[in-house]
């Protein structure tokens, strides 16, 4: 008697790039990975997607830059990082030592640094794909954020691409009105992938000092609380373009990353969850393949996108 196969094949493509699971972890919530390595095998993930590098390094904001929300956080670090070159020299030997893939999230003030930035990290030994933050306020156009404009996401994609020859993936914002056409005009400019959502913005208030209890007022909104959006969002794009979609939102355990595959997802990133359980990322693998073997599925390419609609 044939037995179930009790290790379900992980393995999921983004473009050109193979991870040996969907796991990875979110941009800024892991620091450049050497900050968890006591606490994961870092072996394990899917990928590392590290803290967001800007060209020159970045202070960030003023403290308090963090308060804990209803079923979530807001964080206005304001995209503290030490720059692309201490990141090459000091960050990439670590992580050139690790298994698993690596993401370099990219931000700029403008399409012109986007590029600069791509181009400084091609040929860097170790580097798997490159994660576009369009988040950012476009200093040339009076900070709009790229990402909330399709023409100008468009335009920092495409110069992203023209300066690179690793896979790119665009990390779009929920802060619009309409997400399917933010996806789609990164897809039609040359996005391998497409992740999403970046942070949704908020804030809290102190009522006994009615002071903001962020430095910065506003702030952006991660965690459980996010989660009910993203998901939507994700199964919105999945439905709407034919790259690869990477969810993010919310995802704290097997079953939250489940959903995210079901409604269309190649792969998720952990974030906020690291903060409260550093182990989230491999309970959340072992959970998926524990649940592919119940489902009596070989592998996880099976499970993506078969969310069942109607009666």
């Amino acid at each position: 008697m044939e037995s179930m196969n009790p290790s379900p094949d992980l393995r999921v493509q983004i473009g050109s790039l193979t991870l040996a699971n969907p796991i990875m972890t979110a941009s800024g919530t892991f620091g450049y990975g050497a900050e968890f390595a006591s606490l994961v095998n870092l072996d394990r993930l899917g990928a590392v997607a590290v803290k967001g590098i800007s060209l020159k390094p970045r202070a960030g904001n003023p403290p308090p830059r963090v308060v804990e929300t209803p079923c979530g956080m807001l964080n206005a670090i304001g995209l503290e990082n030490v720059g692309v070159e201490r990141f090459i020299t000091e960050k990439m030997p670590f992580l050139r030592r690790c298994r698993c893939k690596v993401i370099v999230n990219i931000l700029g003030d403008s399409i012109e640094e986007y590029g600069e930035l791509a181009c400084r990290l091609r040929g860097v030994e170790g580097i798997d794909a490159l994660e576009v933050n369009i988040s950012c306020p476009n200093v040339k156009k009076g900070g709009v954020a790229f990402g909330t404009i399709p023409e100008m996401a468009a335009a920092v994609t495409r110069a992203v691409k023209l300066s690179t020859d690793l896979p790119v993936l665009v990390k779009l914002s929920p802060n619009v009105t309409d997400i399917v056409t933010m996806a789609k005009a990164v897809a039609e400019g040359g996005a391998d992938g497409i992740s999403l959502i970046n942070t949704l913005i908020g804030m809290a208030i102190d009522a006994r000092s009615r002071r903001p209890k962020l430095a910065n007022v506003i702030g952006g909104l991660s965690g459980p609380a996010v989660k009910p959006v993203a998901l939507r969002m994700v199964w919105q794009v999945a439905s709407a373009v034919s790259i690869p979609v990477i969810g993010i939102g919310g995802i704290g355990t097997a079953e939250d990353a489940i959903e995210f595959l079901l409604a269309g997802a190649s792969a998720i990133q952990v974030g906020t969850a690291n903060f409260y359980n550093p182990t989230a990322v491999e309970q959340i693998i072992d959970g998926l393949s524990r649940y592919l073997v119940e489902q009596d599925e070989e592998t996880v390419q099976a499970i993506i996108g078969s969310l069942r609609l109607g009666g």
